[in-house]
């Protein structure tokens, strides 16, 4: 558990410091932004590795968070910004329609620079932006139970929701095919054909299991393609630690908005479930430990569809149990395709960390096959 988490990175970029700052350099910085009150201390905020994080308290009522893009990752802040300017006041606006108490806890603000835009770039040609801090609210790197779980499958349905008349052609894409399933199987070939020899022969059974469920995996994308489901506005990025809990355990806001940008909803809830229903973890060693938490996907799929059932098409519906499945195998894929180019992308640990990972997810994947049939049954009965 952690109070006042900032936004959280995407799991397991190959990341590196940013650059040594002064305190006279973000003192500087966070003055360009339209603050309310002066700023009376800055220190590093957070665990994440993906952006560089101060938090700034002020002597007014309000605190910030301050952050340094990492343009390696986001190689075009100024659409990540765009993007999550048009997201952030759609959803203040929804909000404001519906009479919500609390519009400034509910949903990310971002701020403004004195001379307007939302992207402060240095001399050093460094990117920065800034956000209100949302005080008094809890996250989480793991569910510990079915009501958080079911909180959590909430807080992305009414993501989601009201987002659902947002076209998802205003959006720009951030990070380029990042859950192209087409481009990540043509990844995957390549380097199962000019990967590392030795890693090749190595991993062949999970190389094999890979390649004999590739045609079944695209059949979300390919839906999509015929127009049977719609492209929508979606986060990408669906983790318990992206959502923040008040103090009475309530779904409060969605965070980490960087990946907001067009695709499936089956991307959001795949993610989830692969993520939020775990018994263990996502590079465990002991793949006994892994399974899938049918209590938990319940649990999320019911706090989901409650926000979601009234936007969503019957083949949409029809296929999330899938998503859980495609999304799964998607990360397994990703991570045997890096182990056998080298460990190019992601950070590792040790030497065969990208194996384990890529077993780790495999095992998952088995188990929501097992389970299949009771997963798409208690999407029926809750649809």
């Amino acid at each position: 558990m952690r109070l006042f988490e900032c936004p959280a990175p995407l799991p397991g970029f190959l990341y590196e410091c940013q650059l040594t700052i002064t305190m006279n350099d973000l003192s500087s910085i966070i003055n360009k932004f339209a603050i309310s009150g002066e700023a009376k201390d800055i220190s590093p905020f957070g665990s994440g590795h993906i952006h560089s994080t101060y938090l700034v308290k002020t002597d007014s009522a309000d605190d910030y968070v301050l952050q340094q893009i990492n343009t390696r990752v986001f190689r075009d802040p100024v659409a990540v910004m765009q993007n999550i300017g048009i997201v952030t006041a759609h959803i203040q606006h929804k909000l404001v329609l519906s009479g919500a108490s609390d519009v400034r806890r509910s949903v990310l603000t971002p701020i403004a620079l004195n001379n307007g835009g939302l992207l402060y770039t240095d001399p050093e040609k460094h990117a920065w932006r800034c956000f209100l801090c949302i005080p008094r609210h809890i996250t989480y790197d793991r569910a510990v139970s079915s009501e958080q779980v079911y909180e959590g499958g909430k807080a992305y349905g009414r993501f989601l929701n009201h987002l659902s008349d947002l076209p998802a052609t205003k959006l720009k894409e951030t990070i380029r095919g990042f859950h192209d399933m087409e481009l990540r199987l043509r990844q995957f070939d390549d380097a199962f054909r000019n990967g590392l020899p030795d890693r090749i022969t190595e991993s062949r059974a999970d190389i094999e299991i890979l390649q004999s469920r590739s045609e079944e995996m695209l059949t979300i994308q390919l839906l999509g393609r015929e127009g049977k489901i719609p492209v929508r506005t979606v986060h990408h990025d669906t983790k318990i630690n992206n959502v923040l809990f008040d103090e009475d355990g309530n779904g409060l806001c969605v965070i980490d908005l960087d990946t907001v940008m067009p695709g499936y909803v089956h991307d959001d809830f795949g993610d989830s479930i692969r993520t939020f229903t775990n018994t263990g973890a996502e590079d465990d060693i002991n793949t006994d430990l892994v399974s899938i938490n049918m209590e938990y996907f319940e649990a999320y799929s019911r706090g989901f569809l409650e926000q979601t059932i009234s936007m969503l098409n019957p083949v949409e519906k029809k296929y999330l149990a899938l998503s859980a499945r495609a999304l799964t195998y998607m990360q397994a894929l990703r991570f045997l395709t890096d182990y056998l180019n080298g460990d190019i992308y992601y950070h590792i640990n040790h030497d065969n960390h990208n194996l384990q990972r890529t077993r780790a997810q495999i095992k998952l994947m088995m188990s929501m096959e097992e389970n299949y049939n009771e997963m798409q049954s208690i999407i029926s009965r809750l649809v």
